[in-house]
């Protein structure tokens, strides 16, 4: 696969991914026009300027960033010129899985956490507040190793230009 190829696949995922982050933001204009499931208590509002009020914050923030990331990479990788990606391919699958997966957790994963430990995010139960975040920590670490493997083609590709 070409660099420009491949290019155009990230500003593609990308693109579609970032819709996907703009979804997720009107699911924490909901939150805050419904409000809380639970009630907040002290801790919560000690903690308020960490979690923005909304459990869908992070992985929304994260989804939007990593999208614009794929993007830039993307372009980047579209103006280094026509030659061989250079293994830069398997940086695509692991960046958009890891977006995904990061929806995933920080949303359906709110859910089952929740249902382990009621009202861990407002309470906050340590426990449900840890796996949860771990969760998501693991999704990020999977994007920033998609995004190591893309740095590592890029610099390779830009070498060549000189």
């Amino acid at each position: 696969m070409t660099q420009v190829k491949l290019g155009g696949q990230f500003i593609r995922c990308g693109f579609w991914l970032l819709l996907l982050g703009l979804l997720m933001s009107f699911g924490m204009v909901l939150h805050y026009v419904v409000g809380a499931q639970y009630p907040t208590g002290d801790a919560f509002l000690k903690n308020v300027t960490l979690w923005y009020a909304c459990p869908w914050t992070l992985s929304t923030a994260v989804v939007l960033g990593g999208s614009l990331g794929m993007i830039v990479i993307g372009v980047v990788y579209a103006m280094v010129g026509s030659q061989d990606a250079g293994g830069g391919e398997s940086a695509l699958p692991i960046c958009v899985v890891a977006l995904v997966a990061i929806f995933l957790t920080g949303y359906a994963g709110y859910f089952a956490v929740d249902a382990m430990w009621p009202s861990f995010y407002y309470s906050p139960i340590t426990a449900g507040k840890n796996v949860w975040l771990f969760m998501q920590l693991g999704c990020m670490v999977l994007y920033a190793i998609g995004v190591l493997i893309a740095f590592k083609g890029i610099r390779r590709a830009s070498y060549a230009l000189v």
